[in-house]
């Protein structure tokens, strides 16, 4: 699971490792490393549905396998080429995942005590308004559906690109206080049609010719991120405003 935004639900919890639901489940290769849609956008076309219980897969022919999930033996992996144990969690869905792909591939659970970001725990939280997406479709001259970026929280109210003001400051969201650290630099994944894992539009030329020029933390940025300070729920409709 990754990108989980905020109006699918009506509350979640940050801690000091974001959103826990956030990433939990992962895929390995044969050698152990982390498999995901940079690798193979087509992943982003397989639909998940998780109860706490059960994971349910859709395929995009309409095949759908579910299974409930068991934790196996605790086996090695590398993520973003850092060493930890993960956990196999079903041999069905994995074989079915490896039948998609055409690689061999194994579902595992992530290690709950450790951040599944690519940034670790500077980085849990990410965050971009609506109204900076409402301004690269018009650079674009198409509509840019959101998930395309795959964001915790999207913020309503802002100006195109306001967060980049929040970069460096301490931000309350909700009950929790999260601190900026810098900004998002995109790749990509985010030509990627988020339905089909297909590319269908050149993001990334659309953000270099207005935000390429800009002295950011990251090239191509687009939305921020940062850390928790203070744990604490945050709901839809809770303001975000600078900490006092």
């Amino acid at each position: 699971m990754k990108g989980l935004r905020l109006h699918e639900r009506e509350a979640v919890e940050l801690d000091h490792l974001g959103v826990r639901e956030n990433r939990q489940f992962c895929l390995i290769d044969r050698r152990g490393i982390l498999f995901n849609g940079k690798r193979m956008p087509e992943l982003m076309a397989v639909e998940a549905d998780y109860d706490g219980v059960s994971l349910a897969l859709t395929f995009p022919d309409g095949r759908r396998i579910s299974d409930e999930l068991v934790d196996g033996e605790p086996v090695d992996a590398r993520f973003f080429s850092e060493p930890m144990q993960v956990t196999p969690v079903s041999e069905p869905l994995s074989a079915a995942l490896s039948e998609y792909s055409g690689k061999e591939l194994r579902l595992v659970r992530a290690n709950p005590d450790l951040s599944g970001i690519d940034r670790g725990p500077s980085g849990v939280v990410s965050l971009m308004s609506e109204a900076s997406v409402a301004h690269l479709s018009e650079v674009a001259e198409a509509e840019v559906d959101p998930r395309r970026f795959r964001m915790l929280f999207e913020a309503d109210g802002f100006e195109p690109h306001a967060e980049d003001s929040l970069v460096g400051r301490d931000v309350r969201i909700g009950d929790a206080r999260v601190r900026f650290n810098g900004h998002i630099g995109r790749c990509r994944v985010t030509k990627m049609d988020p339905e089909t894992g297909k590319p269908t539009l050149e993001t990334l030329d659309a953000i270099d010719s207005y935000r390429g020029h800009l002295e950011t933390t990251e090239p191509l940025p687009f939305g921020i991120y940062g850390e928790v300070l203070q744990p604490g729920a945050v709901r839809v409709g809770d303001p975000v405003a600078l900490a006092a």
